[in-house]
């Protein structure tokens, strides 16, 4: 069965993510070319779907993971 919670977290992280990194990145890249915001959407387009699938699958192990080192740092 589909987490909406977790869908809804990783919808909103992916797209602030993915629109983050894909801005930055662009304006290293070309810099603010002519161009500048289509050759950004196209790529936030590619980068999106990835972010929220990425978000879905890592999403428990680094819960997991930051548990465990939380339990060790606080020892």
């Amino acid at each position: 069965m589909i987490n909406i919670p977790n869908l809804i977290f990783a919808a909103i992280m992916g797209g602030l993510m993915s629109l983050s990194i894909t801005l930055a990145t662009t304006l290293v890249r070309i810099g603010f070319a002519k161009n500048f915001f289509w050759v950004w959407l196209e790529l936030w387009a590619v980068a999106y779907p990835v972010a929220i699938i990425c978000i879905l699958i890592y999403r428990p192990f680094a819960s997991k993971l930051t548990a465990s080192l939380v339990k060790k740092l606080e020892r």
